[in-house]
């Protein structure tokens, strides 16, 4: 297989990468940083921006499926800023494959596409998008899947995956984001009873993607269609985050703040931020408030059948993975 990977040096994206060349496949990254892990691994990378069509044009030459895991995350920024990054550079990257004759694209998009700021518990892929948004980054990452969607064709079979809060050994956003705040002693957990939230261990989340390269051509089952890829194992989301702490060796939150309360704090600092144009993100928004505050955990019936998928590390095993990587290379 002659793969091109965006967002290669990234969490996810490095994983997928790792996978592939664990398989033999040929390897290629594009992203805006040069990455020495991946030139170590033997790994050719392609510097650029998502809407320079030239850099992508070098990078997609000879390649028969794209893995497009590049985007720009999080939950607090300029709108124009996303919708460059996730939609018109999703359509940049559909336009290259077009062109430079990728048959196959697996797009990592996210279930929070369907999240409207109430309970989702055990939704599958009917759900609908929500008629509001409480973020840019879920928002334009809607509208980049059903770019990805509707490309789907005879000539380019595309497929989009949506993974809940990957987490694991190399992540660079929401452990180290989990260890920074609960070390500094300002993370707070939401009471909320009852409430159980999916996430999926990075190992399960990568080897979804290739399972889906597998499986996609033009007119098979998954081709066009959107996907939950999970652990299948919901939990309280206080549990997942001591979890994460006590494989870092930190002490469990006890600290709690209402629903109620959270999206209060919420609109207030995003009010704040916005007043002040602050770049850096707020400790609490009205979107980080309703995930945490409500349930999210999604059936994986369509992805087993029609992918194959099953999770094969347990959250319970995956924790061990994170401590021991944490221990072993000096964050814990």
């Amino acid at each position: 297989m002659k793969a091109l990977v965006t967002g290669g040096g990234g969490f996810l994206g490095g994983a997928i990468v790792r996978q592939l060349l664990e398989r033999g496949a040929d390897v290629r990254s594009f992203s805006r940083g040069e990455h020495p892990w991946l030139k170590k691994l033997g790994v050719e990378q392609v510097r650029g921006d998502l809407c320079d069509l030239g850099a992508l044009r070098r990078a997609a030459a000879g390649r028969e499926i794209v893995f497009h895991a590049a985007a720009m995350p999080g939950i607090w920024g300029p709108y124009a800023e996303y919708h460059r990054v996730n939609v018109t550079g999703t359509g940049r990257v559909l336009e290259v494959c077009r062109e430079s004759g990728v048959g196959k694209l697996v797009f990592t998009g996210s279930p929070s596409v369907t999240f409207d700021g109430s309970d989702q518990d055990g939704v599958d892929e009917s759900a609908p998008y929500p008629a509001r948004w409480l973020a840019h980054y879920p928002h334009t990452k809607a509208l980049a899947e059903q770019l990805v969607l509707a490309a789907n064709g005879a000539a380019l079979a595309t497929v989009s995956l949506r993974p809940h809060l990957v987490w694991g050994p190399r992540d660079n956003h929401l452990v180290p984001r989990l260890i920074a705040r609960a070390k500094a002693g300002k993370l707070r957990l939401i009471r909320a009873p009852g409430k159980r939230v999916d996430s999926v261990y990075i190992e399960n989340a990568a080897e979804a993607h290739l399972l889906a390269a597998e499986k996609l051509a033009p007119g098979a089952t998954c081709a066009g269609r959107a996907y939950f890829i999970t652990n299948g194992e919901p939990l309280p989301m206080g549990e997942l985050i001591n979890g994460i702490l006590r494989a870092a060796g930190l002490p469990p939150v006890t600290k709690t703040l209402s629903p109620r309360t959270a999206y209060l704090a919420g609109c207030v600092m995003e009010g704040w931020y916005g007043l002040l144009s602050r770049r850096s993100e707020p400790l609490m928004t009205r979107f980080l408030a309703r995930q945490l505050g409500t349930s999210h955990w999604f059936k994986l019936d369509r992805a087993r059948v029609d992918l194959g998928y099953e999770p094969r590390v347990s959250i319970a095993r995956g924790l061990e993975e994170l401590a021991r990587y944490l221990r072993e290379s000096g964050r814990a």
